[in-house]
């Protein structure tokens, strides 16, 4: 899967200016890729138009205009994608109470190395994740994980974490949006002017 482009990302006037029909084109590709754990963990299935989504918010809510600032973002964002071959993957921890997350977030420190996609032969497929997600003791309640599955779409999600354990099978429409993701197949990529 090829990243972002930096000729892809618009200055954040202009992206303002078509941002609501982009968002909406957006907000559609997302819905057959995110794949909810449970109550609290949501995995959302990152594809270069999600990814520009999030650098053109990025630089528009920061009013980030240096060109050296917004191939830092482009940069770092693609770093999600991961390699060939690879799933990119953000994980949110949702959990509205402000107390019982921070304890979650504590208690479910091993939560990244629990995390797996099966694919159809039975072969789970461990998360990857940066290590940097976690400190002092708890877990950011965003993780950005990859997956290396080959090339091959995942038929199911799951966590082996004990107290948390949770198996979700992919949908047809999951697995066809992630197939086409694998094989780099453009999303239409909607406009933001």
């Amino acid at each position: 899967m090829s990243g972002v482009r930096r000729e892809e990302i618009v200055d954040h006037e202009t992206y303002s200016e078509g941002r609501e029909a982009f968002r909406a084109r957006v907000l559609e590709v997302k819905r057959p890729r995110r794949v909810h754990l449970g109550e609290s963990l949501t995995l959302l299935f990152e594809n270069p138009l999600t990814i520009r989504y999030q650098i053109q918010e990025m630089l528009r809510a920061e009013r980030i205009v240096r060109e050296a600032d917004i191939r830092h973002e482009i940069e770092t964002y693609n770093e999600i994608l991961g390699s060939p071959g690879e799933l990119g993957v953000t994980l949110l921890i949702e959990i509205e109470d402000a107390e019982v997350r921070a304890a979650k977030l504590r208690e479910w420190w091993a939560l990244p190395e629990h995390l797996y996609l099966e694919l159809e032969d039975g072969t789970r497929v461990p998360a990857r994740f940066d290590a940097r997600q976690r400190g002092d003791g708890r877990l950011s309640s965003v993780q950005y994980l990859r997956f290396a599955v080959g090339g091959r779409a995942p038929v199911a999600a799951g966590v082996d974490l004990p107290g948390l354990e949770c198996v979700v099978q992919l949908s047809d429409e999951q697995r066809r949006a992630l197939a086409e993701d694998l094989a780099g197949a453009e999303s239409p990529q909607g406009s933001t002017a």
